[in-house]
């Protein structure tokens, strides 16, 4: 996947060459090799966008707080600033425990496209979410936005996790082409006045007209995850229990049962009461307020499907996938919400 990401920083620098770049920084950390590193700059020179190698680093396997601290700490050093940003590209497995995604790692399979759920398959070579959050806060940074260019991130789990550490999450609910976000395109959002509900229009429009035309993104405001949680809760002690798990709650992603469903279509499901129905969606829309999205999403495990109900973001609380049910119950939202 590095051909991927070395494609993803020349299209930063396309937009860079644009001239977008005014007070901002844009650096990128990418791992060169197993054990080695480099941060480097993306800047514009002579009229076009060019990369400096700023530092080369030794700790590249990221999979623990302590060094995702230390590497936010260097670059603290290099390119201080009012505020900061992070975009994190890869394999992504929303809420998933390290442990619990080898249940649900596959093989790419030949002559079929491709998407970003592949990659990182180790534990060697994957971060928990709960790492990610504790290794932002000792670095004592606060993003701005945290956009996973990952599968699965847009994730009320994930965004739960991270609330303290970060005011919004860009990220896909379902599986990602292996292309990823169209920086060429999106860039100049990203930087400066950021426009959440133009990354959201760029991206759909990319992959209406991608040759895999595939694509949902949504942007979660993290300040209204609370609030989300407390009418789940009250959604939970008055129904949950009367709840018997129902196979058309609208799934994305490609796993038999499904593992991440639409958070809005599973609630919908879940709540008799209209009123408290009505709440619950008009918080999920100040929760999730800017999203787009394809008419069929794709997974690399059995192809494309129909998207009938998409509110942005999913939960795994109607899920009876048997690996994953006793993982669910660690997570942060669920401790929240029961």
């Amino acid at each position: 996947m590095k051909d991927l990401f070395d494609e993803n920083i020349a299209d930063f620098e396309k937009a860079i060459s644009e001239g977008i770049l005014h007070d901002d920084r844009v650096l990128a950390c990418i791992a060169t090799s197993v054990d080695r590193a480099c941060i480097i700059e993306l800047r514009m020179e002579d009229g076009k966008g060019v990369r400096d190698t700023l530092q080369t680093i030794d700790y590249p396997r990221f999979s623990n707080s302590s060094q995702i601290t230390r590497m936010l700490n260097d670059i603290k050093a290099i390119a201080p600033a009012r505020r900061y940003s992070m975009v994190a590209s890869g394999h992504g497995m929303a809420w998933l425990p390290v442990d619990a995604t080898r249940s649900f790692a596959a093989p790419p399979f030949p002559d079929k496209p491709v998407t970003r759920f592949f990659g990182g398959l180790t534990p060697l070579y994957q971060i928990e979410v709960s790492a990610l959050a504790q290794g932002i806060a000792d670095a004592g940074l606060h993003m701005e936005y945290i956009l996973f260019d990952d599968c699965y991130m847009a994730s009320v789990e994930v965004a739960y996790q991270l609330r303290h550490v970060t005011d919004h999450v860009i990220g896909c609910p379902t599986e990602v082409m292996a292309y990823g976000f169209p920086y060429h395109l999106c860039a100049k959002m990203l930087v400066g006045d950021i426009d959440y509900q133009g990354v959201c229009d760029v991206f759909h429009q990319f992959y209406s007209n991608y040759h895999m035309p595939y694509g949902t993104v949504a942007v979660i405001d993290c300040s209204e995850l609370e609030r989300l949680a407390d009418l789940a809760y009250a959604i939970h002690a008055r129904y949950l229990s009367d709840f018997d798990s129902d196979s058309d709650i609208q799934s994305m992603d490609g796993y038999t049962p499904p593992l991440f469903l639409d958070m809005g279509d599973t609630y919908d499901h879940i709540c008799k009461d209209s009123a408290m129905l009505a709440s619950f969606h008009e918080q999920l829309e100040r929760t999730v307020p800017s999203k787009s999205y394809t008419y069929t999403y794709y997974s690399a495990i059995d192809g494309r499907h129909e998207i009938r109900h998409f509110s942005g973001i999913t939960c795994s609380e109607a899920s009876t996938n048997p690996q994953a049910i006793d993982s669910y119950k660690m997570t942060e939202w669920y401790k929240a919400t029961h």
